[in-house]
Formats: C-alpha cells, structure tokens, sequence
C-alpha cells in the first residue's frame, strides 16, 4: 500500500481560489444583469428603483466574499458532499418552479433544502415550507412594496 501523496501546490491554490472566483463572476454579472431594468419614472417612484435591491445585495455579496478571501480562505480538504450537491441541483428546480409560481417555488425549496440539511421532523419541515416563503412574500410585498411575479398562488392574493 503507498502513502498518500500531497496534493500539487498549484492545484490546491486552484481549488482556494475557485469558490471566491466563481462567487465573484456571478456577482458582475448579476450586477450588469441588473443594469439593463427599466428605471421608474420620478412621479411614479414609490421607494427604490427595481435595480436598486439586487445591486445592494450583490455589492454585499461582494463585501462578504472579499471578507472571507481576507479572514478566513477557503481551504478544499474533502470532496464535495452529497448534501452539496443537492443544494446544488435544488437551484435548478427553483429556477424551473418560478415560471409556475414563486411562492410555490420559495416553498419547495426552502423545504427541500431544510431535508438536504439533515431536518426530519415533518411538522417542522412543513412550517418551514410556509413560513419562510411568507415570510418573504410579505416582507417584499408590504414593506418595500415590491410586487412579485404572477403565478398560481401569488395571483390569489393580487386578486
């Protein structure tokens, strides 16, 4: 039996910067995704321009990945878990969900990843389910009075 060898020097500063780097592209072009929303006419303006939002989230995205780069590197030690990648795929489903319903979409995966995560107490997994996509719904919805798209749920409340 050999002993195992160390990873190359070069492949392990690949594998540290990979995450931040990919964090990062997704950052700009989120960013410049943003760039191309229509701006509110002054008059109509009720709170912050529709590009406003993600570009704040995006620029703390930023902050946060920059943060971790400085503070605490990532190191790569084991191979990715099956967890992970669930999470992983779970974004895919989401993405497909939305064009029927956001709601219905923020629900299943806030309860799918909650299950990913090791949750196995059905009643939490259900309040999970309806409690963060409330949560989010409402809080956009009255407090920065963003409406979110039609679907087949969102559409009962709109009327």
């Amino acid at each position: 039996m050999t002993p195992p060898t160390d990873k190359p020097k070069l492949l392990g500063q690949c594998e540290r910067w990979l995450i931040p780097v990919l964090i990062l592209a997704f950052c700009g072009a989120t960013y410049w995704l943003s760039t191309t929303f229509k701006k509110m006419p002054p008059i109509l303006k009720r709170g912050i321009q529709p590009s406003d939002f993600p570009q704040l989230l995006v620029l703390l995205l930023v902050f946060l990945t920059i943060l971790m780069v400085w503070k605490d590197p990532v190191r790569v030690r084991d191979r990715l878990m099956g967890s992970t990648l669930g999470t992983i795929a779970l974004f895919a489903g989401f993405a497909a969900l939305t064009s029927i319903d956001f709601f219905l979409a923020l629900g299943v995966f806030a309860t799918v990843l909650a299950m990913f995560w090791g949750e196995r107490r059905v009643p939490i997994l259900v309040l999970v389910g309806l409690l963060v996509p409330a949560a989010i719904f409402f809080t956009f919805d009255q407090v920065f009075e963003i409406r979110f798209p039609r679907g087949l749920l969102i559409s009962l409340w709109y009327g």
